[in-house]
This record gives C-alpha cells, sequence and structure tokens, in this order.
C-alpha cells in the first residue's frame, strides 16, 4: 500500500494528444487551469465583439466618414506603402504578421522540449518573447499616429470601441510577455523537460488564444466592410 501511495504521488508528465497528461490519462492541473482560464476569456472578448457589433448595426456610417481612410491595414500613398492617405506608417498589417509567425514560433519551441531540445526550446521562446514586446511598440506607436489623427478614446463612440476592443486585446498579450518571460527563466534554470513541461504548454495554449482573438479583431476592424445609409 505504501509503494501504491507513492507511486501516486510520483506521476510523471507527459505530452499526449497536444496536452500535457499525467500517467492516468488526466489533463495536468496547469493546463487544465489555462484551459478554464481561457474559456471565461473567450466569453469576456464574445462580450465585447457582441457591443461592437450591436453598435456597428444601430450607427451609420460605420466606421464614421473622418475615420474611414485611416483605418486601413495597407496602402500606397505617393508611391509609399503601408501609409495612409494623410502619410502616417500605418503599422496595422506588419504587426500583424509578426504576431502570427510568433504563434508558430511558440509551437516549435514546445515541440522542441517535448523531444528533450533545450536549446532549440529556449530559442523558440525568447525569439516570441521579443515578437510579442515588438507587437506592443507597434500597437503603442500606431495609438500616437492615430492620435495625430485625430482618433482617441474620445472620439465619439467608434473611438471608444475601438480603443477598447484594441486595448484590453493589448493588456492581454502584455500578460502574455510576461508569462513567456517567466517560462524562459525558468527554462534557463533548467526547470524543464520531455516528461516535465506543463507550464510551456499552458503558456504556448494562452499565446495562441491571443493571437486567435488579434486575427478576429483584425478582420472585424480592419478587413470587414462597414455599413454606410441606404
Amino acid at each position: 500500500m505504501a509503494t501504491d501511495a507513492h507511486a501516486l504521488t510520483t506521476t510523471e508528465h507527459s505530452p499526449v494528444g497536444g496536452l500535457a497528461h499525467d500517467a492516468s490519462g488526466g489533463i495536468s492541473n496547469p493546463v487544465l487551469g489555462m484551459l478554464l482560464f481561457i474559456t471565461s476569456e473567450v466569453m469576456f472578448f464574445a462580450g465585447l465583439f457582441a457591443a461592437y457589433f450591436n453598435l456597428r448595426a444601430n450607427i451609420t456610417p460605420w466606421p464614421p466618414e473622418e475615420f474611414a481612410d485611416i483605418l486601413q491595414p495597407i496602402g500606397i500613398h505617393n508611391g509609399i506603402p503601408f501609409t495612409t492617405e494623410t502619410g502616417a506608417l500605418n503599422l496595422i498589417l506588419p504587426a500583424t504578421i509578426i504576431l502570427i509567425i510568433s504563434s508558430f514560433t511558440c509551437q516549435f519551441g514546445v515541440w522542441a522540449i517535448r523531444r528533450g531540445d533545450h536549446t532549440a526550446f529556449l530559442r523558440f521562446f525568447a525569439v516570441t518573447l521579443v515578437i510579442g514586446g515588438v507587437f506592443l511598440v507597434m500597437q503603442l506607436t500606431d495609438y500616437a499616429l492615430l492620435g495625430q489623427e485625430g482618433v482617441t478614446l474620445t472620439s465619439g463612440t467608434f473611438g471608444t470601441t475601438y480603443f477598447t476592443l484594441t486595448g484590453f486585446h493589448g493588456a492581454h498579450v502584455f500578460g502574455g510577455v510576461i508569462m513567456l518571460g517567466v517560462v524562459l527563466y525558468r527554462g534557463i534554470a533548467g526547470q524543464f523537460s520531455p516528461k516535465h513541461h506543463d507550464a510551456v504548454e499552458a503558456a504556448s495554449l494562452y499565446w495562441h488564444f491571443v493571437d486567435v482573438v488579434w486575427i478576429l479583431l483584425f478582420s472585424l476592424l480592419y478587413i470587414l466592410p462597414g455599413n454606410a445609409p441606404h
């Protein structure tokens, strides 16, 4: 009985089906906790999206005419790409591209630690961390440029909605960068192995969630055609 009890308390974790599971087939506590947290975040962003669609359906034109040309993910003005008609550099499209790339580098890091390649794991997570930081800088720079064009948090219903959606996402990216930093620090300390890397799996799930939310926001705010009065 003592041997059986000891075995239960020393169960090792291993990746099964893409997630970290214990030997009995269950999901590990860190991964389960992250999945539950992501579920709550999905409901949070669903509420924000619902509020946006409600405003969009009841206000015309949307976006307001004075902002329609500014909020373009890509454009060419006087032969210069990635600019608005007023000449302000638009960083949204390149920021979106690098954030999508970071999801791949994060997953490559997960696969590396699963197979025991500690060096590759550290490199991929370090790259992901840097990309996350670059995305935040680009978003803040874009905010500053939008402010120069007259788009601020107080620019009516549209401005408030736009900065609320993108601002909350930016806060989640910042949280993800901190999470990646902690995982990277622990990885440098040698705390992860092919059998013990639940925190790595949990952090990757959160980062993928952040990327998916941004793709939805990008499609909603920049690609989905606006409405106009009939």
